[in-house]
């Protein structure tokens, strides 16, 4: 297999779908399955063979040409390519409801993401275990635990009204990539890597397409 390519800029569509790729191929490793041909693959991601291969091919070369990708080879490839191949440390700051589900979630272990620290500014919560067995912080705590836990991600889970403070106070920590789950858009400086999951805007897409089909 030839070493990645190198290039200066890959579409973001192509690494969203390489998630899409990876959590496939998990599956199917789990499954037993040790090759699988591209048109298969993308019949199980519903994305097109072509679209596969020309992700793929920013990369490298993969697969053998009339047999298809070694599955457990691919897997190791793409997480390499995502940088995957490390447990990556991050920090949730709000406990609600929402902020409990992903601190529970098992999912995120097992994609390589572990919760080291976990805060809130509620004095009924600081102090209190969580069933993942993380106590949770007080907010004035951040600097000092951050540093100490090497935390390289941080989850905003807050109320809209105080996720930019939360998110300005993960990034003086040192904290340099921010998943944001409140239903704002982040003023943040440049150089801070953000993505933003907003439920209602996805909602909004299903609707109109609910919309749309009934004409």
């Amino acid at each position: 297999m030839r070493s990645a390519m190198k290039f200066s800029k890959i579409p973001t569509a192509t690494i969203t779908r390489l998630s899409i790729y990876s959590r496939y191929l998990e599956a199917m490793v789990q499954e037993g399955v040790k090759i699988i041909a591209s048109d298969k693959l993308a019949q199980k991601c519903g994305i097109n063979p072509a679209q596969i291969r020309k992700d793929l091919a920013y990369f490298g070369e993969f697969g053998i040409r009339g047999v298809g990708y070694f599955v457990k080879e691919l897997l190791f490839e793409i997480k390499r390519i995502l940088g995957l191949n490390k447990i990556w440390k991050m920090a949730l700051i709000g406990i609600g409801n929402l902020g409990s589900a992903l601190s529970a979630h098992q999912n995120f272990i097992r994609q390589g993401y572990e919760f080291v620290a976990v805060f809130d500014v509620d004095p009924a919560k600081v102090g209190r275990r969580l069933p993942s067995g993380q106590i949770i912080h007080h907010m004035d705590e951040l600097d000092q635990v951050v540093k100490e836990k090497g935390v390289e991600i941080g989850v905003i889970a807050t109320p809209a009204a105080k996720a930019q403070m939360a998110a300005l106070r993960l990034i003086n920590s040192g904290v340099k990539a921010i998943l944001n789950f409140a239903p704002i858009q982040l003023q943040l400086p440049e150089g801070t890597a953000v993505e933003n999951v907003d439920f209602t805007v996805k909602l909004d897409n299903l609707a109109y397409n609910l919309t749309m089909a009934e004409g």
